[in-house]
């Protein structure tokens, strides 16, 4: 696929919190998103998503205008919290997304089988781990067989093990041949990613410097 970012604005009263963000999305690139906290990572996700509309902009996958139009089953979306049905098991969060026999397939042999959802399947949501979670929040928003997948910080708070499943889950998915779209503040998925960027007062900068040290001493001087 191929995709682009144009001119996204979003304004919270007088708040400007983007600023015409622009960038290429294209099928087998990770694209990495740094900045300070509330220089408006999350809410660009949240509108290439769908969940909340951009003031202006379009967002674009093969000419069409996903923000107009719908993300529908192009995008995936992995927001910061894990937003399943505590009271739910695995399985039953899963078959609010999944058709029955679709879900049963990726189970045995798809991208659920990939992210080893089927360990836990009869487990309530309560009881699973943060990384179970994560993965099970993964597998929901993946249900339509996305070009393109949003997340915002996955392997927050995750223990190594879990960021290295996660990670290699989506090393996978772009190898395919879709597209990565990730904010974190971890230097080593930076370090990973196809291109990198700095958003910063609603402005988005590529950062040519991938190296982790350089990226964290960006993200520290902003934060101050």
């Amino acid at each position: 696929m191929n995709g682009e970012v144009v001119n996204i604005s979003k304004k919270y009263g007088k708040n400007q919190i983007l600023r015409g963000v622009s960038f290429a999305i294209n099928g087998g690139e990770t694209i990495g998103i740094i900045g300070a906290n509330g220089s408006g990572k999350s809410t660009l996700l949240r509108i290439l998503a769908g969940v909340i509309k951009a003031d202006e902009g379009q967002f674009l996958s093969d000419g069409v205008d996903l923000l107009s139009r719908g993300a529908g089953n192009r995008v995936a979306y992995v927001p910061q919290g894990t937003p399943l049905i505590e009271e739910l098991n695995a399985y039953d969060n899963l078959r609010l997304w999944y058709e029955k026999d679709a879900l049963k397939k990726s189970l045995e042999s798809g991208m659920l089988k990939e992210l080893g959802i089927g360990d836990f399947l009869k487990k309530p949501v309560k009881k699973l781990s943060g990384g179970m979670r994560k993965r099970l929040s993964v597998g929901c928003s993946i249900a339509n067989d996305p070009e393109i997948m949003l997340l915002d910080e996955p392997t927050a708070a995750l223990d190594l093990a879990a960021k290295e499943r996660l990670k290699a889950f989506v090393g996978d998915f772009v190898k395919r041949g879709g597209a990565a779209v990730l904010v974190t503040h971890d230097a080593q998925e930076l370090k990973e990613c196809t291109r990198c960027y700095l958003l910063c007062d609603g402005v988005l900068s590529a950062i040519e410097d991938v190296d982790g040290q350089t990226l964290l001493k960006k993200l520290n001087s902003h934060e101050k």
